[in-house]
């Protein structure tokens, strides 16, 4: 048996997973802030490349940021020091395990859409469609002394043969 607080906890131990979650989703559903989150983290990675490395300019860290994150690796600039490297490391694991995949998703789902559901706005038509259709069936069905079924009750038991 689990200890009184035990689900408190587990609750308060798994809350920045669950925020790290939602901001994935945020981020995969809108590809603008995707994008700028993009743009952004290449800015950052450019400026702290600049920071850690000596005599680098901006221009050759943007160079750096973007060859880095695109996983090409040219070769032609590279870390020095260890915090660079580290920064690197970071900077290729963030494009490669959440990025990449981000992007790849949405484009997928854009791509996996079935043309033959309904819109929300269909749905609704629908349903109010379905009321006028109900109510003028129980109109017609008491004018003329039927019983019209209940199709909002529980299902009927299977009956034994």
């Amino acid at each position: 048996m689990a200890a009184p607080g035990h689900h408190d906890a587990m609750r308060v131990l798994l809350l920045p997973f669950r925020q790290v979650y939602r901001a994935m989703v945020w981020l995969a559903n809108s590809p603008r802030t995707l994008m700028l989150s993009y743009l952004l983290l290449i800015i950052v990675c450019a400026g702290l490349y600049r920071i850690f490395e000596d005599k680098v300019s901006f221009g050759d860290a943007l160079w750096w940021a973007v060859v880095t994150a695109s996983t090409v690796g040219y070769g032609d600039i590279s870390p020095e020091s260890w915090q660079a490297r580290v920064m690197a490391a970071l900077l290729i694991s963030v494009m490669v395990l959440i990025v990449v995949p981000l992007i790849t998703a949405h484009f997928a789902s854009k791509l996996i859409v079935d043309t033959d559901a309904f819109r929300h706005e269909e749905q609704e038509e629908l349903k109010n469609n379905l009321r006028v259709v109900r109510r003028l069936l129980e109109e017609l069905a008491e004018r003329d002394g039927v019983t019209v079924p209940d199709s909002a009750g529980p299902p009927a038991a299977p009956s034994d043969r």
